[in-house]
């Protein structure tokens, strides 16, 4: 029964991280196209490197978190051994975004007036 648990551990986990990678590559692309001064190739690199460092860290923090905790004996504690696992992939997945949306912010602005700077890109 663990083995099975563990592994709907990782294939919902795996499965979230995949989604949630894909979902903010592609919505967050106009965002950084306009954090970037309107520079598609800048923006589009840096989308690939931080869906890579995504789930480098993610897939990092989900295979680390199984050891974590005793392994259940029953379904009942299986079931809240599966979710306080997924939950705590989702809130780490939740916190990552959250800090690569203000690090891009920041680091946006910073490239933006860069590129205004040196009349690489309108105001």
């Amino acid at each position: 029964m663990v083995e099975i648990i563990y592994l709907l551990y990782l294939t919902i986990t795996i499965a979230i991280t995949i989604w949630v990678a894909r979902t903010l590559s592609k919505n967050g692309i106009v965002f950084l196209v306009q954090c970037f001064g309107q520079n598609e190739v800048l923006a589009q690199s840096t989308n690939h490197l931080l869906v890579v460092g995504f789930y480098l860290v993610n897939i990092g923090f989900i295979t680390l978190t199984l050891s974590l905790g005793n392994e259940p004996t029953t379904i009942t504690g299986a079931m809240r051994f599966l979710s306080g696992k997924v939950g705590l992939a989702v809130v780490a997945l939740g916190a990552m975004h959250f800090f690569n949306m203000g690090a891009i912010a920041q680091f946006g602005r910073k490239v933006n007036g860069w590129l205004i700077e040196h009349g690489l890109a309108t105001a």
